[in-house]
């Protein structure tokens, strides 16, 4: 059978059982009929859950049971309702309809775990804000008018646990939602049958279980439920649920504001709905959750600010550095050489310049190819930075040339440190420098003009050599090593 078609024969086969569940009469045969479908949905999770095995198939598996525990308090509910003739609530069958909000939401806060990119702190405060920003509604209009109305505490204490395990179901799809990850079609299936599980609980909630124009409409999200459960397991993607998109860390985007905005401004629109209806204020209700949100809103713009001062670090360091060798480059070059003139100037102490080029590197590069070119330009960087000082300033200026500042140091003593990185080139590889000394007049340009002239020189007399630029205290030219 085609791996697609398993998914589209359970859609389609739920969607004519709802059909079907929605005209059968009251009675035991009806409430068996919506178990089955429950079950359904629990033995595709089952089975998607013994083939994929790992943290998908334990997530799978989890809301199998969650599945397998609401359908046993489907059938306990008839066993209550049909067979012994005793009101099923509160009983035993409640337990049973609860466990399957704490397997649910491990599974999902299971899988937005192992979902969740490094660095996305952003994405828990935000489900935190939606999170606590649609507890306000939820604790007005569905929890608050359920305390005090049962005769029993134990009667109160059931009756309000599924609202609040409903705030927990909702907590951990949130969670889901906030961090990044691929958009699956077994992602977006499950993430429907969870919207229609909770929607479900709000009718149900709001209306005690009463049925409309003498039919069960309202057990249609929960069947809705159990039947885009059963599709998500069985479409080929539910393997994937774990994948990550490209995009890494989620972006704060256009939509991710809107629904921020959206969710915090519920707080003042409940206790205006409640003014402008002359319904009683939840005052209390409304300034706990104010505070909340307003101190998660802000622990979100930190958070945001830290992120754009980490990006502008690293923007700076990519402005900076030279992409390949690591090393400063030209526009980081031209900055501090401005800074060594300054001091030169202003302290009286030596400054000299060397233009470093690698030789014969073009016949290296067509010898051995350019990713060869490209370790031996990334290992002589590297090799030269071990013995330099700590105030030399080793820098990319371009192909294989580099420019090395020397704040400080007479000509013997950089032609010293020269030849020391002549010894440390890799590969068996040669250099040619030329070698300046600041006048302490001429500026930068000009002092460089003077290293580029002495390197041509170096080039010229055989390669291999440091020349020393004229006006710089001439000596003998160096040689390492022929």
């Amino acid at each position: 059978m085609d791996g697609s078609r398993p998914w589209r024969v359970f859609l389609l086969g739920g969607l004519v059982a709802l059909g079907v569940y929605v005209l059968l009469p009251y009675g035991p045969f009806r409430d068996a009929f919506y178990a089955s479908v429950g079950l359904s949905g629990a033995a595709a999770s089952f089975l998607v859950a013994a083939r994929l095995r790992g943290t998908v198939g334990l997530a799978w598996a989890l809301m199998g049971l969650g599945l397998v525990g609401t359908a046993t308090g489907d059938l306990m509910w008839l066993y209550y309702d049909h067979i012994a003739g005793v009101d099923p609530f509160p009983s035993p069958a409640d337990i049973a309809y609860l466990l399957q909000y704490p397997f649910v939401t491990a599974a999902l806060l299971l899988l937005a775990r192992h979902r969740r990119t490094p660095g996305d702190r952003g994405a828990l405060l935000d489900s935190a804000i939606v999170t606590a920003g649609l507890l306000l509604p939820y604790w007005v209009l569905l929890i608050d008018p359920n305390i005090g109305g049962h005769e029993s505490t134990f009667d109160q204490l059931v009756a309000l646990a599924y609202p609040l395990a409903d705030v927990v179901l909702l907590a951990g799809l949130v969670r889901l939602l906030s961090v990044s990850g691929a958009r699956t079609p077994s992602f977006r299936l499950l993430t429907l049958a969870m919207v229609s599980l909770l929607t479900g609980d709000v009718i149900f909630i709001s209306t005690e279980g009463a049925e409309v124009f003498g039919l069960p409409l309202g057990d249609a999200p929960f069947l809705m439920s159990y039947v885009l459960w059963g599709a998500a397991a069985l479409h080929p993607s539910a393997q994937d649920l774990l994948s990550t998109s490209s995009d890494g860390v989620p972006s704060f985007t256009t939509r991710r504001l809107l629904t921020l905005m959206a969710v915090v401004l519920l707080a003042p629109g409940t206790m205006a709905a409640q003014l402008v209806s002359g319904f009683e204020l939840s005052a209390w209700p409304v300034t706990i959750t104010s505070a909340v949100l307003f101190v998660l809103v802000v622990a979100r713009m930190s958070d945001l600010l830290h992120r754009l001062q980490d990006q502008a670090r690293m923007l700076d360091e990519v402005a900076r550095t030279d992409t390949l060798t690591g090393l400063p480059n030209r526009r980081t070059l031209d900055a501090q050489l401005a800074r060594e003139y300054a001091r030169a100037e202003r302290d009286g102490t030596p400054l000299c310049l060397a233009m470093v080029d690698l030789d014969r590197f073009k016949l290296f590069n067509d010898t051995h190819g350019h990713q060869a070119g490209d370790l031996l330009l990334t290992g002589a960087a590297t090799a030269w930075s071990l013995v330099l000082g700590g105030r030399d300033m080793l820098a990319r200026y371009g192909g294989e040339e580099f420019v090395l500042v020397m704040p400080g140091r007479e000509p013997a003593d950089a032609e010293a440190l020269l030849a020391a990185m002549r010894a440390a080139t890799p590969q068996e590889q040669t250099f040619s420098a030329g070698l300046a000394l600041w006048d302490g007049r001429e500026r930068p340009s000009d002092l460089l003009h003077r290293a580029d002239l002495a390197l041509y020189a170096a080039k010229e007399a055989g390669r291999d050599r440091v020349v020393r630029a004229s006006g710089s205290r001439p000596g003998p030219p160096s040689r390492a090593r022929t």
